[in-house]
């Protein structure tokens, strides 16, 4: 679970599907947002949300249904959602989050009962938005299905994909660790770690780790 609260402030709330009402704030939510109060239904949080935004927001849930509806809805406990869009600060001026939901709790029946979200600001990372929607797989499960919305995304070419254990180290670097400390973490070599990187900024057409980082959440590895 630590690995999905990514670099940068972050919040969480508890999503009821039934009466899409909310619990479990964080408080970073009524700080960051400029709140009186938390927020009491999904309502509260789609009107934070850019107007310019709101039809991705969507079209982006509608992706993610698709998608693991494909994958078998018997796995979705094992799966998460993640896009990205602009959110109104305390100051009142959008700037970028990264949207992800991890399914908690369903009913014997399947249905879905609740959900995690977590918001993470990243405008100083990647301030600009590739309309990308990813649905991976978490725990035991290694989906990783990266999705374009083509009506606003600026098509670029698709980097090669990363393995498994690349999306791992970027992950670590994300979080600030050198090369001695995701080596321990890992249990590779220093040399492995080296190597994956070098690998990593050919594949991703980046120069150093800062530029990894943003190309990462535009990428959607992150």
């Amino acid at each position: 679970m630590a690995e999905i609260f990514s670099v940068g402030e972050y919040y969480h709330y508890t999503l009821h599907l039934r009466d899409s009402s909310l619990s479990n704030h964080h408080p970073n939510l009524g700080k960051m947002h400029g709140l009186a109060r938390p927020p009491r239904n999904l309502g509260d949080i789609i009107a934070l949300v850019h107007p310019d935004d709101m039809t991705f927001v969507q079209e982006a849930e509608l992706m993610t249904v698709e998608k693991i509806k494909e994958i078998g809805f018997e796995h979705m406990m094992q799966l998460k959602s993640s896009y990205c869009f602009r959110m109104r600060m305390a100051s009142g001026a959008y700037e970028m989050f990264h949207h992800q939901s991890l399914h908690t709790l369903k009913s014997e029946e399947g249905e879905l009962l609740e959900a995690v979200n977590i918001h993470t600001h990243i405008q100083h990372l990647a301030p600009k938005n590739n309309y990308h929607v990813v649905v991976s797989g978490i725990g035991e499960r290694n989906d990783f299905h990266k999705m374009q919305w083509l009506q606003r995304a600026q098509v670029e070419p698709e980097p090669a994909a990363l393995s498994k254990r690349e999306t791992e180290i970027i992950a670590l670097l994300a979080k600030g660790l050198n090369t001695t400390q995701i080596s321990e973490r890992l249990c590779i070599s220093n040399h492995t770690v080296r190597t994956h990187r070098k690998n990593i900024l050919q594949k991703t057409r980046c120069r150093n780790s800062t530029e990894l980082v943003s190309k990462a959440f535009e990428q959607g590895y992150l």
